[in-house]
């Protein structure tokens, strides 16, 4: 039987990994301005939601530095290989380095998490908010956490924080769905 731990390990992996693609493309990105994007990202349609998302990420990617550049491309590398101690290792020297580049923080924490180190990963993912209070990403990393370790509560309000901002994301739509009926009860 596969415990509900390693699906959301899944759900996380998955959507690290297709974070990647995006972040090679950031010269791509017809729009740059972070306002902007989240706005149409909030009245997007679901079909338009991809794109929009893609051009965000792209933003979010953009440390400002080639170098910082590479130690986030590293750990991405690790991190696609499961090497999270690897992983680590090259995000720690970024967020060392750049501690005010929100992406390096959610990129550590997700190895963090990936290798079941969820007080660090929890610890990261609030110095990413606080860096970028919109970072959706950062949101349903708590989300997942706090479901995880048996606040599904806390998840679910979580989640309707992320959906306020992306209403769209497939990881928030299936865990609103996954929670409303333990939190909020089931219509009759």
């Amino acid at each position: 039987m596969i415990k509900p731990s390693h699906i959301l390990k899944g759900v996380v992996a998955a959507t690290w990994l297709a974070v990647f693609p995006t972040h090679a493309g950031a010269q791509e990105a017809d729009l740059r301005d972070e306002a902007q994007l989240l706005e149409r990202l909030k009245e997007a349609e679901p079909g338009d939601a991809d794109r929009i998302e893609a051009q965000l990420r792209a933003v979010w990617a953009q440390s400002g530095s080639a170098a910082m550049d590479l130690l986030l491309k590293r750990g991405q590398d690790a991190l696609e290989v499961e090497d999270f101690d690897a992983a680590i290792g090259h995000l720690t020297a970024l967020t060392d380095h750049a501690p005010e580049f929100a992406e390096g923080w959610v990129a550590r924490a997700t190895a963090y998490y990936l290798s079941d180190l969820f007080g660090p990963a929890v610890a990261d993912l609030e110095r990413a908010l606080a860096l970028n209070p919109h970072h959706y990403e950062a949101i349903i990393g708590l989300a997942i956490i706090l479901e995880q370790v048996g606040y599904p509560k806390l998840a679910f309000d979580a989640y309707e924080q992320a959906a306020s901002i992306h209403p769209h994301h497939e990881a928030v739509t299936n865990g609103l769905e996954r929670l409303g009926p333990r939190v909020g009860g089931q219509d009759l």
